[in-house]
């Protein structure tokens, strides 16, 4: 069974950083990609925002636009982690963000192609 557990989330201030991580288990090979997601909160109806997504077997990374040249996401693969390193946060950075997990992935970083994952960690980014 598939696995996924998020920290790091919590409440900064704009123009800060936060670090986020998502320990991984149940996969026995590296052919698998995490990615990261975001939901506004209280507004559990929405889609689920796609942030950014990396392949654990060759390192290909996607990112949003919004994330781009902010957002750093990364993978010890020794230690099955992955990061999501956020700088310059913006008060719309607010939101729970999600990592979660695919099996032979395709690389599309869209949340219906993921199908494990975590419990999920807040951020708020304040003004």
């Amino acid at each position: 069974e598939v696995q996924l557990v998020e920290s790091g989330g919590g409440l900064v201030q704009a123009g800060g950083s936060l670090r986020l991580s998502c320990v991984v288990s149940g996969f026995t090979n590296d052919d698998y990609a995490i990615g990261w997601f975001r939901q506004t909160p209280g507004n559990e109806r929405a889609e689920r925002e796609k942030v950014s997504c990396i392949s654990i077997s060759d390192g290909y990374t996607y990112y949003n636009n919004f994330a781009e040249g902010r957002f750093t996401i990364s993978s010890d693969n020794a230690e099955n982690t992955v990061f999501l390193q956020m700088d310059s946060l913006k008060p719309e950075d607010t939101a729970v963000y999600y990592c979660a997990a695919r099996l032979h992935w395709f690389r599309l970083c869209v949340p219906e192609q993921f199908g494990s994952w975590g419990q999920g960690t807040q951020v708020t980014v304040s003004t």
